[in-house]
């Protein structure tokens, strides 16, 4: 049974648009679900990740770039989506730097499923290091889907900390839409938890330059 009602999250999410009016920002403000867990513990309780796919894009600027074989790269530039082909994979020359690089200026990476084995060939371990190993795409995928899967899929990943943030949408979405996303991340994040929502000590929501407010 959730703890939070539809009701509960549009309340907060007019504070959270209210306010986001009152102080026009130059760009669009992203809403974030920020959690705090307690009788939990890192050390010895086993870390949870799990990722769940949203039925609206949080966030719509996450950059990807393409990887891929001649096919894809024709495709990717038809639709305007960045990417890098083979030889310029190769001309990286594993170099530690120009590959921390590219992984740097990307939020996310899709790969040809006949590249895809050599990726830690061509590039070494620098995209799995940092998260962000490519999404594999077959000559069937579109890529502009496929990129939007991406964009909309969130991750929930306990480390060190009890305390975790996840996007869950903007301030230019309909409040239909963030209702809907919200009450999917927060009952798939306690349906990753061991005691469910007795491990939950809080849940905000804020705007990026907003204040944090209150949900559970």
């Amino acid at each position: 049974m959730s703890k939070v009602s539809p009701s509960a999250v549009r309340e907060v999410i007019k504070a959270i648009k209210t306010g986001s009016e009152e102080k026009k920002r130059n760009f669009t403000e992203t809403i974030e679900l920020q959690i705090g867990l307690k009788n939990y513990d890192p050390q010895r309780d086993k870390r949870f990740s799990g990722t769940i796919k949203l039925p609206n894009i949080p966030r719509p600027n996450l950059s990807v770039c393409v990887l891929g074989d001649a096919f894809h790269c024709d495709q990717a530039k038809a639709n305007g989506m960045e990417f890098q082909s083979v030889e310029d994979l190769k001309k990286l020359n594993k170099n530690k730097k120009l590959i921390k690089k590219l992984a740097k200026k990307y939020d996310a990476f899709l790969a040809s499923e006949a590249l895809i084995k050599q990726i830690p060939r061509l590039l070494g371990p620098g995209l799995h290091k940092v998260g962000k190993f490519p999404t594999a795409v077959s000559h069937n995928d579109d890529l502009v889907v496929k990129a939007n899967e991406i964009r909309a899929t969130i991750k929930f990943q306990l480390k060190k900390v009890l305390c975790l943030g996840v996007a869950v949408g903007h301030v230019q979405m309909t409040d239909d839409q963030l209702v809907a996303n919200i009450m999917l991340a927060v009952n798939f994040l306690v349906s990753l938890l061991k005691k469910n929502w007795q491990n939950v000590k809080s849940l905000y929501l804020k705007s990026s330059m907003g204040k944090p407010q209150r949900l559970f």
